[in-house]
């Protein structure tokens, strides 16, 4: 089978979209994943030499009433273009999108070829782009049974939310050499998303001071814009850390950790709940009318592959 999975535009989609390709591919199947022009992603398929992927230039829809309308419409055109494109040559037989206007244009374009196509919400709250890709698929794949409601003229079914094979428990010891951490010191882990979040590193930075006393290291995955100011204030404050922009292997610095503090994003979640990660969650402020699904349903959940875990 000739799958096309299209995942791009953030960690959220994008890492859910490359467990699935994982499986698929080691089904015998054949995937092309479409992803976004932004660098996360680019930087997150490296060294992912298996996958074939090709970059769209689509964007976030912009308010009806702003000027940037036109280039959305312009790239969402242009993306849906090169869809089309790509189809009369890979011809596939089966479309799954992951959210995000990234994933509109493909299922779009393999709706007018009339290929079956899904999306998949990891959220309880749907954002924009899936409402309308939902009007063109044959079912919505779900995070959360809670986000049933959103979509009551199109068949839903439960599935969680897909985590990636790599992402298993490693000796915590082991984990936290790699990181150049001190094995027996209690370890945080801070992290805002595939992107990073400056609300969240400049708290932690806040609190750097009064911290001084407590035997503990840090493990912050900053996002690049902040990665020199949060490695520096660990550094003026004398307190061990290892600080990076991004991470490839995951499930390091998940293995090194005892607790988190972290975005509230569906794929964390799934993520942290694979690990059994006690974790302080703090919502985006701007997603899902004014909370991620942390703040509307209980954290309480099944991800692929892990038991059910409480992360308060």
């Amino acid at each position: 089978m000739n799958a096309v999975i299209a995942c791009g535009g953030t960690g959220g989609h994008l890492f859910p979209g490359l467990a699935v390709a994982e499986v698929l591919r080691a089904r015998g199947h054949e995937v092309l994943l479409f992803i976004s022009e932004k660098e996360i992603d680019s930087r997150a398929l490296t060294g992912r030499d298996e996958f074939r992927f090709e970059r769209l230039p689509t964007i976030g829809l912009p308010s009806p009433f702003s000027p940037a309308i036109l280039g959305f419409a312009r790239r969402f055109n242009e993306s849906l273009s090169r869809c089309r494109a790509i189809y009369r040559t890979f011809k596939p037989q089966v479309i799954l999108g992951m959210g995000g206007f990234t994933s509109t244009a493909p299922v779009m374009a393999g709706r007018m070829r009339g290929v079956p196509a899904f999306v998949h919400e990891s959220n309880a709250v749907p954002g924009k782009a899936n409402r309308l890709t939902s009007r063109m698929v044959r079912a919505v794949l779900l995070g959360f049974k809670e986000c049933a409601v959103f979509f009551p003229k199109v068949k839903t079914e439960v599935t969680g939310t897909p985590i990636r094979a790599a992402l298993k428990p490693i000796d915590q010891r082991w984990a936290r050499q790699k990181l150049g951490l001190q094995e027996s010191l209690p370890t945080l882990l801070v992290m805002g998303g595939s992107q990073g979040a400056t609300g969240i590193n400049q708290a932690v930075i806040k609190a750097l001071p009064s911290l001084h006393d407590v035997p503990w290291q840090v493990i912050h995955l900053s996002g690049e814009r902040d990665e020199r100011l949060v490695a520096d204030n660990y550094r003026r404050e004398n307190i061990p850390a290892y600080v990076a922009a991004f991470h490839h292997q995951m499930e390091e610095v998940y293995s090194a950790a005892d607790f988190t503090v972290a975005r509230a994003g569906a794929a964390s979640l799934a993520e942290l709940a694979a690990f059994a990660l006690p974790a302080v969650l703090i919502p985006f402020p701007y997603a899902g009318r004014s909370g991620d699904c942390a703040q509307r349903v209980g954290t309480r959940r099944r991800s692929a592959g892990a038991k059910d875990s409480r992360i308060d």
